[in-house]
């Protein structure tokens, strides 16, 4: 009967990702563990691990190539920019509430700033030599709506 469960739950997640999700809660909430699909939960809870992390890298990286564009391009700055930028900070504050995020952010924040560097290069098509070399903000700087 076990084994026909965990066969159940395993076509479940390849069929119907959040219907497996409801299931999973269900079963948790009933504090039945062991009949769990332990596997792919933990495959799942990583990867949504892994997706958080990409996302704050992400939004570091908008962030700062959006702050050298206006810093750099003071004639062509929009209200479309100052939008992003606002729309970043704010996402990101939302974000970096989880105390691991924060942290993964500012082990992050010199990697992002060298793709935020070749972001605003390709995009102002100025030299990447006339973005400054290391990283002209903190993190808390970043969040900042100064």
């Amino acid at each position: 009967m076990a084994s026909t469960q965990a066969e159940s739950l395993r076509v479940l997640y390849e069929q119907d990702e959040t219907a497996w999700l409801e299931t999973m809660a269900e079963l948790l909430a009933q504090r039945r563990h062991a009949e769990l699909d332990h596997l792919h939960l933990s495959e799942y809870l990583a990867d949504m691990a892994k997706r958080d992390r990409r996302e704050v890298f992400s939004r570091l990286v908008i962030l700062m190539s959006h702050l050298l564009k206006w810093q750099h391009q003071p004639d062509k700055r929009s209200g479309s920019w100052r939008g992003t930028i606002r729309e970043q900070r704010r996402d990101l504050r939302q974000l970096l509430e989880s105390e691991t995020l924060r942290n993964h952010a500012q082990a992050a924040l010199l990697d992002a700033y060298a793709e935020a560097r070749k972001q605003a290069s390709d995009e102002t098509e100025l030299s990447l030599g006339t973005f400054p070399l290391e990283c002209p903000w903190e993190l808390d700087e970043l969040l900042s709506e100064e």
